[in-house]
């Protein structure tokens, strides 16, 4: 299933977004197990590397697009605490990064997300902890 049709299934929109214009593309979401990849060139801080906040901006994506596939239909992911450790610089190429579960619970749930570099070297390790809940009537999020 592509990206855009899992988004759409969610009620939710790539299209205008932070993702969007990081370039943040999702190459495969199920429960369980999301991977999206992130171009280095134009997020990178003043040395030239990647910058630690954009790693950060997949990380939190990922996490939180896991988080809202457990989460269900009627519900919504809302992040509430992320970390991140980073290893190591990228300075060119893209850079992969893969949300798994920590804890799925039906309240909270908490994801572990390894960002690599084409060489599959670590760049950073982040954690991700989402609140689950119902989706506002008539909101944005109202699916």
């Amino acid at each position: 299933m592509a990206a855009e049709d899992i988004l759409s299934g969610l009620g939710i929109s790539a299209a205008g977004t932070l993702m969007e214009r990081m370039g943040i593309e999702i190459v495969e979401a199920k429960l369980g197990r999301v991977v999206g990849r992130m171009p280095v060139a134009g997020n990178t801080q003043p040395y030239g590397l990647l910058h630690g906040g954009a790693s950060v901006v997949l990380a939190e994506s990922l996490g939180s697009l896991a988080a809202a596939l457990h989460a269900g239909p009627d519900r919504v992911a809302v992040g509430v605490e992320v970390s991140a450790a980073h290893h190591r610089a990228a300075r060119d190429g893209i850079v992969t990064g893969v949300a798994t579960p920590l804890s799925e619970g039906s309240n909270l749930a908490s994801y572990d997300i390894v960002i690599t570099d084409e060489q599959d070297r670590r760049i950073c390790t982040a954690r991700l902890t989402c609140m689950l809940r119902t989706a506002a009537p008539g909101s944005a999020t109202d699916r």
